[in-house]
C-alpha cells in the first residue's frame, strides 16, 4: 500500500494529474492488489460519499456567488468601500483588501474575489503608483480571505467531513477573518506612506451616503443569509436556496443589469464548478476509507501519542504540514483528503474540532496564493496580465503578514470560539 497509496499518487501530483484523478488512481490500485472486497464497493463507497445533506449547501452557494457577479454586485461594492475609505493613507490598496472581503461574505470563493477585483481595482492600483509587484501581490492575497469568511464552501466541506456544526464554524471564521483583513490593510496603509502614495481623495458624506443606497441591497445579503442560519430559520443548504432566490431578485428586479440568459449561464457555471467539487469529495471519500480500514488513523494516533506532544506543539507541526499542503493543493483537495486523518489526532490532544477547522481553513487560505502553486497566483495571471515572477515576488510579504495572523489564530482559541457560545 504504501506504492499504491503513497508513491503513485504522489507522482501523478509531481506531473499535474488532476487531483481526482490521482485519489482514484491509487485507490483502485489498492483494491487490486491489496484488498480482498469486492470492486463493486468502489461505486457504493464513493456514492456513499455524497449522500451528506450539507454538501447540498454547495451548488446553492456557488450559484449565489455566480448571479451576484453577473449582476455587477461586486462593482457597487468597491464604490462603497471606496466611499467609505475616504483620506486614509493607502486608500485605494485599503479598499482592496475590504471589497476582497465583503466579496467574501457573498460567494465564499477566493478565486471569484481576485478576478473581481483584479479587473476593477488592479489598472487603478498602478496608476497611483503602486506599482505591479506591489498590486499584484495585494490583489492575489487579499482574495485569500474571502476562503475564512461566511459562507465558505472550504468550512462546509470541512464540517462534512469532520461531521462538525456548519453553523457553528461559519461564526467562528467571523473574528478571524476580520483579523486577517485588519492586519492587512494596516500592512497596506504603512506601505503606501513608504512609498509616499498620494491620498486619493476625502470622505463626502454624500457621496458615500449615494454608494451605499447603491450598494444597499448587496450589502444585505450576508446579513440576509446568515440571519437565517444565527437565528435557527434555516439550516445552511436553504439557506443558500434563498441566496439564490435573492441574487435573482436583485439582479434582474432592482439593478436591472441581469437577463434570464445570464441567469442560465450563472447556473451552466455553477454546475460545472459544483461537479468538479463533488467529484473530488466522491474520490477523496473512496481514498479515505481505504485508509481507515488499513488503520492508518488509529496508527498515527497511537504514534502521537507516544511523542506525548503538547497541544501547542501539536498545532505548530500541523501548521507547518499544512502550509506546505497548501502550496501544492487546492483547499477543497487538501480538506477532503487531510480532515479524516488529522481530526482523530486533534481529538486525542484535546483540541477543540472547531477551533482546529479554522486554523485548518486560515493555512489553506494562505497557500491559496503561496508559491508555486497558489490557484490565486494562476488567476491573478490570467486576469492581470502580470508575470509570474512579479505575482510571485509580490505575495511574500503578505504571505508573512497572515502568518503572524495564523499564528494568532492558532494560540488564542477564543478569537474562533467566543462567538459559537450563542448557538
Amino acid at each position: 500500500m504504501i506504492w499504491t497509496l503513497g508513491a503513485i499518487p504522489f507522482s501523478l501530483l509531481a506531473i499535474g494529474t488532476p487531483i481526482f484523478v490521482l485519489l482514484l488512481t491509487g485507490a483502485i490500485l489498492t483494491f487490486a492488489i491489496s484488498l480482498t472486497v469486492s470492486p463493486v464497493a468502489i461505486h457504493q463507497i464513493m456514492f456513499g460519499g455524497l449522500e451528506n445533506y450539507a454538501l447540498l449547501a454547495i451548488p446553492f452557494f456557488i450559484f449565489a456567488g455566480e448571479l451576484m457577479g453577473a449582476a455587477g454586485i461586486a462593482d457597487r461594492l468597491i464604490v462603497w468601500v471606496l466611499a467609505l475609505i475616504g483620506r486614509v493613507p493607502g486608500s485605494l490598496g485599503v479598499a482592496t483588501v475590504g471589497a476582497s472581503t465583503l466579496i467574501g461574505a457573498i460567494s465564499g470563493a477566493s478565486v471569484a474575489a481576485v478576478a473581481a477585483i483584479g479587473k476593477s481595482l488592479y489598472p487603478s492600483l498602478i496608476r497611483e503608483g503602486y506599482g505591479p509587484r506591489f498590486s499584484s501581490g495585494l490583489v492575489t492575497s487579499a482574495g485569500a480571505i474571502d476562503i475564512l469568511i461566511p459562507p465558505s464552501i472550504a468550512m462546509i466541506l470541512y464540517g462534512a467531513s469532520a461531521e462538525q456544526s456548519i453553523p457553528k464554524l461559519f461564526v467562528a471564521g467571523i473574528l478571524p477573518g476580520l483579523l486577517m483583513a485588519l492586519m492587512m490593510a494596516a500592512f497596506v496603509i504603512v506601505r503606501a506612506m513608504q512609498m509616499e502614495i498620494p491620498r486619493s481623495g476625502r470622505f463626502d458624506a454624500r457621496q458615500f451616503l449615494c454608494a451605499s443606497w447603491l450598494a444597499l441591497p448587496a450589502l444585505f445579503m450576508p446579513a440576509f443569509v446568515l440571519g437565517l442560519i444565527y437565528l435557527g430559520w434555516s439550516s445552511p443548504t436553504e439557506a443558500g436556496g434563498f441566496a439564490c432566490l435573492y441574487a435573482i431578485i436583485v439582479g434582474r428586479y432592482i439593478y436591472r443589469t441581469m437577463s434570464w440568459k445570464d441567469v442560465l449561464d450563472a447556473a451552466a457555471r455553477a454546475a460545472m464548478l459544483t461537479a468538479q467539487i463533488l467529484v473530488i469529495v466522491a474520490t477523496a471519500a473512496l481514498f479515505s476509507w481505504i485508509l481507515t480500514i488499513s488503520g492508518i488513523p488509529q496508527a498515527l494516533t497511537a504514534w502521537l501519542g507516544s511523542l506525548q506532544l503538547s497541544s501547542w506543539a501539536f498545532l505548530m507541526a500541523i501548521n507547518l504540514l499544512l502550509l506546505v499542503v497548501g502550496c501544492f493543493l487546492d483547499p477543497t483537495s487538501a480538506i477532503l483528503v487531510l480532515t479524516p486523518l488529522l481530526i482523530p489526532l486533534v481529538k486525542a490532544v484535546g483540541i477543540d474540532p472547531i477551533h482546529f477547522g479554522i486554523v485548518m481553513t486560515a493555512n489553506l487560505a494562505i497557500g491559496m496564493f503561496t508559491p508555486p502553486f497558489g490557484l490565486n497566483i494562476f488567476v491573478a495571471r490570467t486576469v492581470l496580465g502580470a508575470p509570474l515572477e512579479t505575482i510571485y515576488r509580490g505575495v511574500l510579504p503578505f504571505a508573512a503578514v497572515l502568518i503572524v495572523a495564523l499564528l494568532i489564530i492558532t494560540y488564542w482559541p477564543e478569537l474562533s470560539l467566543v462567538l459559537t457560545r450563542s448557538i
